[in-house]
């Protein structure tokens, strides 16, 4: 897909209906959020430069293509590891075009950037995906009583 952009959420508000109604989509039956009001609420949230939690948009053509975030936590009962990659999603006609890698990729830039050394992240089923990423297994865990991997990247500085 030519033309793809990567900036932050803030600078593109118009795409929050968008992704609200794709992340509500995906996740709602596991978060039961009950409308994508909820979402909408959690992405105003990341409307971030400066301070955590900040989201990006992946972008062309006046369409979003997909969302990541960069959050102090992102699993309750595991505070103890900051900060994470979160929000991972492209929207089902834009997948297998490297824009996911491409926004895991711009979170790390911006952990490092911040002199964040490790990324945690959390997935039900894409653990082979992250891996390909340089992502490691932490070990397992339980969100929402459905089984998943904590999962960890150091970032090595330039």
């Amino acid at each position: 897909m030519c033309g793809v952009r990567i900036s932050y959420l803030i600078e593109h508000p118009e795409y929050i209906p968008q992704l609200a109604q794709w992340l509500f989509e995906e996740w709602d039956l596991i978060l039961g959020e009950k409308t994508p009001e909820a979402r909408i609420k959690k992405l105003n949230a990341h409307m971030n430069r400066d301070k955590l939690p900040i989201a990006w948009v992946a972008h062309a053509n006046g369409q979003v293509l997909g969302t990541a975030a960069l959050r102090v936590n992102d699993l309750e009962r595991r505070e103890d590891l900051t900060p994470w990659l979160g929000g991972v999603f492209v929207g089902s006609q834009f997948r297998r075009r490297g824009i996911g890698a491409a926004l895991c990729a711009t979170v790390e830039d911006a952990a490092r950037s911040r002199g964040i050394q490790t990324l945690y992240l959390f997935t039900l089923d894409k653990q082979a995906w992250y891996s390909r990423l340089g992502w490691t297994v932490l070990g397992p865990c339980v969100w929402h009583q459905r089984p998943g991997d904590i999962m960890y990247k150091h970032l090595q500085t330039a």
